[in-house]
């Protein structure tokens, strides 16, 4: 549900049940390989912690001060927000900044935490190539064997969900309309997965084609939660964020964000504040799918050591970073958006923040753009951010 309460879609910012099924490979067997067809991506260097020189680090506060700038002027631009925060991971330096406010008025910092939206779907897709490669599940075995569900009847395989090209449908405008009205009835309640994909009203397909499905991740962190036996947002903290040094990442709504948090102005949550972004109901719809929070810093060094093949290893990176098209393995290809090397990351879209991150392995550099606005070009943002890092990085 990362298009959940979308209301305007940007070309580049666009649960928790335990089931009785069968289980996966037995644990005594060897770790299966997971096959790609890109040789396995280089390790990277240790992030850099050196700040760059006041004068440098001005010319990439000056991209985020013109974004907030313009939009004093023409508000519905796409490179125009009220307030965005960014950051940048290489391996020679990292720079952090911010400019604007929030829905609220309140001033924005480096390490504001907001909606990460639809990048999410890279810690999930993360956490089911691990659990892969310990012999727990097999990713090409249909999720069915797994998850139980109408929507997995179709015999679609993991790899596939993973992949987008499982046949189960986004939820269409009327499914959201419906959920929205029940998600406002009640903006500080606790959704299960089960819930959220009740309302999904288009049959299944047929596996193959890539159709992008919030659906198919909803389902993915219910497989992790199966295989686990323990809620998601604990796996995705011991298996990823803690090895990853992100202890301001928040896998809502098993944890909350961390302060200081972006306030919004979501319609379906009320004026009152719960502590979760936009609040408990959302967060937990689709928690798996469009869940997290974390700050720009947070997002980008996430970036930089998973793209870099510092999180998993380098032949689960080459399988999230292959396709045949512009969708891996929970994870956007941007081809040479970026410049003339390939990029790798994800974008989100809610109404009320966008968000985008993107590693460059070539460069050995990471991007991440968060803004708090919905329905914003974050990835020209970071192409303008990466533009004014280039003649930086050496």
């Amino acid at each position: 549900m990362g298009t959940l309460r979308r209301t305007l879609t940007s070309a580049v910012c666009l649960a928790t049940l335990t089931l009785t099924c069968c289980s996966g490979p037995s644990q005594d067997e060897p770790a299966p390989t997971i096959a790609t067809t890109t040789p396995p991506a280089e390790r990277a260097p240790e992030p850099a912690t050196r700040a760059l020189s006041p004068a440098d680090a001005k010319k990439l506060q000056d991209v985020l001060d013109k974004v907030v700038s313009r939009y004093a002027d023409i508000p519905d631009a796409e490179v125009a927000a009220r307030g965005l925060t960014a950051a940048i991971v290489s391996d020679q330096w990292s720079w952090s900044g911010a400019a604007g406010t929030d829905a609220h008025g309140t001033k924005l910092t480096p390490v504001t935490s907001l909606g990460i939206a639809s990048v999410t779907k890279t810690f999930v897709a993360a956490e089911v190539l691990l659990l892969a490669r310990a012999g727990r599940i097999a990713l090409d075995a249909p999720l069915a064997q797994y998850v139980p569900h109408k929507l997995t009847a179709n015999n679609a395989t993991v790899r596939q969900h993973l992949g987008m090209t499982s046949g189960v449908p986004d939820y269409r405008p009327g499914d959201y309309a419906t959920l929205n009205a029940a998600l406002a009835a009640a903006p500080g309640r606790h959704w299960t997965a089960e819930q959220a994909l009740s309302y999904v009203s288009i049959p299944v397909g047929s596996p193959g084609s890539y159709d992008y499905s919030n659906p198919s991740y909803v389902l993915l962190g219910m497989l992790i939660e199966k295989v686990t036996g323990q809620p998601l947002a604990a796996v995705l903290r011991r298996d990823l964020a803690r090895p990853a040094g992100l202890p301001r990442a928040a896998f809502q709504d098993g944890e909350k964000p961390r302060p200081p948090v972006a306030r919004t102005r979501n319609p379906i949550c009320g004026a009152a504040f719960d502590g979760f972004l936009p609040c408990r109901a959302i967060a937990s719809a689709e928690a798996a799918n469009a869940g997290a929070t974390a700050d720009a810093p947070t997002v980008a060094r996430w970036g930089y050591q998973l793209y870099g093949g510092r999180v998993l290893p380098a032949d689960l990176v080459s399988a999230m970073t292959t396709g045949d098209g512009d969708y891996g393995l929970g994870t956007r290809r941007f081809s040479l958006r970026f410049g003339n090397s390939p990029a790798y990351g994800h974008d989100g879209n809610f109404p009320d923040h966008c968000s985008i991150v993107v590693a460059i392995p070539a460069l050995r550099v990471a991007i991440a753009v968060l803004v708090a606005n919905g329905g914003k070009n974050a990835g020209a943002i970071a192409a303008d951010l990466v533009t004014a890092a280039r003649p930086l990085l050496g």
